[in-house]
């Protein structure tokens, strides 16, 4: 039981100081996977998630079975195209990071956010990445270094990555209150 961990309620969640870091799914097909970003958000205490073009919306099946109620918790919005949710971000002051490989990317072990940040960090679609339009209008690219054969990670998992980066990077990795 959460009550037993300690855990907070999903109001108390919500009435948490922001974190300066919001989640934007540029085009996620599988509801699965925006089930699994909600609940990292809610983890890492994301401030939103942002649900853009074809990703599904809850309320939905498929993103609760993965999400287990986060999707209750974490604020969101849908934004029929991504670049209007980025502009968006843009014009509230967010640093927008988009999470791809590219000539410029930044390793993420070698990024360190700053302390009073506001970030917005844009994920891509599973088979395409994030949009070249999407990545063009970001500030900044992040790549997670790999070392293997493949050279992508599943959104989910890549979700889970940078968040825990930016989280270790704000607070103490560890902490007495889960």
């Amino acid at each position: 039981m959460n009550i037993e961990l300690g855990r907070i309620s999903a109001e108390e969640y919500r009435n948490l100081p922001e974190s300066g870091l919001v989640v934007v799914l540029d085009n996620i097909r599988s509801a699965h996977n925006v089930g699994s970003a909600f609940r990292t958000a809610d983890a890492f205490k994301a401030d939103k998630v942002w649900l853009c073009g074809i990703c599904a919306v809850p309320p939905s099946a498929e993103i609760h079975k993965s999400a287990l109620g986060a999707e209750d918790s974490v604020p969101w919005e849908h934004a029929g195209d991504t670049l209007e949710a980025v502009a968006a971000l843009k014009a509230a002051g967010y640093t927008v990071a988009a999470v791809e490989q590219t000539v410029r990317s930044v390793k993420l072990d070698a990024f360190r956010p700053e302390p009073d940040g506001r970030y917005a960090l844009v994920f891509g679609n599973e088979v395409e990445g994030v949009r070249q339009d999407v990545v063009d209008a970001a500030d900044l690219t992040l790549e997670i270094p790999q070392r293997g054969t493949k050279h992508s990670l599943n959104v989910s998992v890549a979700v889970g990555v940078v968040l825990w980066h930016f989280f270790c990077h704000s607070l103490p990795c560890h902490s007495d209150n889960h």
